[in-house]
């Protein structure tokens, strides 16, 4: 059986076809929705959906916090985590289980829902994993990110959830990035699954996209926290070393363009990895000149009137 869990904070313009996407799947199944703390009309829909759902309902916690009560209720030998948000593609769990039994986590690809100028939702992308970077190093493709699917994308065995230990309740932005990379640092099987079999909304209302702040603090906690997990390993092999390096670029060229004050550490942390980029290292002497927020005005400035520059001559 598969249990199918609904974390689900304030959802009310997509929880009911996100919980009907599940619903329709055809498999042996449980669906649990995880209300947290819900303010707004989330009950009255849940509640519409009568026994066909088991409903958990929780002051607000987060979201890792919700997925975790939602484990601990599951009976299945299967997980499948669903945002409230996103939409299991039909089908695609009977597809899944047919990839799993010599695996621990079976991936689709997924296609992204654009939030729309006229207020709904349209196809956009699909992406699709680099199968061959999993097959090289799982570990390094998902600390970096390079290889990162949403959870409505993944179905986990019990048991490699059960070596995870718990959604990492520290990184309310990007949590389903580092669980991820917890399963290939748990020694995760992979299978594949060609074909949609998730449909990810990107909505301007995203945490990540509110709070820019935030995420990038994430993003530098995150790193921080792998690299020291790497280092205690023993020596960092090259591959890592460079993947290190891309994930610090990341947070340092952020920070800097954005005057956060992750800005510092990060750059420091990169000098210790790669050779200094000169774009780094202007940026810190002009932090130090004018201060971070007017530093970051005058980078933002600077690349503005670039792209415009190559605009022009492209036409």
């Amino acid at each position: 059986m598969i249990s199918i869990i609904i974390p689900c904070y304030n959802a009310e313009r997509t929880l009911a076809s996100t919980i009907a996407s599940a619903l329709e799947q055809d498999v042996e199944k449980e669906v649990i929705v995880v209300n947290d703390g819900s303010t707004d009309s989330s009950a009255a829909i849940i509640g519409e959906f009568g026994s066909r759902i088991r409903l958990l309902s929780t002051p607000n916690r987060g979201v890792s916090s919700a997925r975790e009560s939602g484990t601990t209720l599951a009976c299945g030998q299967y997980i499948q985590y669903l945002d409230s948000d996103d939409l299991l593609a039909p089908a695609t769990l009977g597809a899944r289980l047919e990839a799993v039994a010599n695996a621990d986590i079976v991936h689709t690809d997924w296609q992204k829902l654009e939030f729309g100028r006229d207020g709904t939702y349209v196809l956009a992308d699909i992406i699709r994993p680099d199968l061959a970077a999993i097959e090289r190093d799982a570990e390094e493709v998902t600390a970096t990110s390079e290889f990162w699917a949403p959870p409505a994308a993944l179905l986990y065995r019990r048991e490699i959830v059960e070596r995870i230990g718990g959604w990492p309740a520290g990184l309310p932005v990007i949590q389903d990035a580092r669980y991820l990379f917890e399963a290939a640092r748990h020694k995760a099987r992979f299978a594949y699954v060609a074909g949609v079999g998730a449909y990810y909304r990107v909505s301007p209302d995203s945490l990540s996209r509110r709070n820019l702040t935030r995420f990038i603090a994430d993003c530098a906690r995150n790193t921080s926290e792998i690299e020291t997990i790497w280092r205690g390993q023993g020596a960092l092999a090259s591959s890592r070393v460079n993947a290190l390096a891309r994930a610090w670029a990341h947070v340092v060229s952020a920070a800097l363009l954005n005057g956060f004050d992750e800005f510092e550490n990060a750059r420091v942390r990169y000098n210790g990895l790669a050779a200094r980029r000169k774009m780094f290292e202007a940026g810190y002497l002009l932090r130090r000149m004018v201060g971070a927020s007017a530093a970051a005005s005058v980078l933002q400035a600077a690349l503005q009137s670039k792209r415009m520059l190559r605009r022009w001559t492209c036409e």
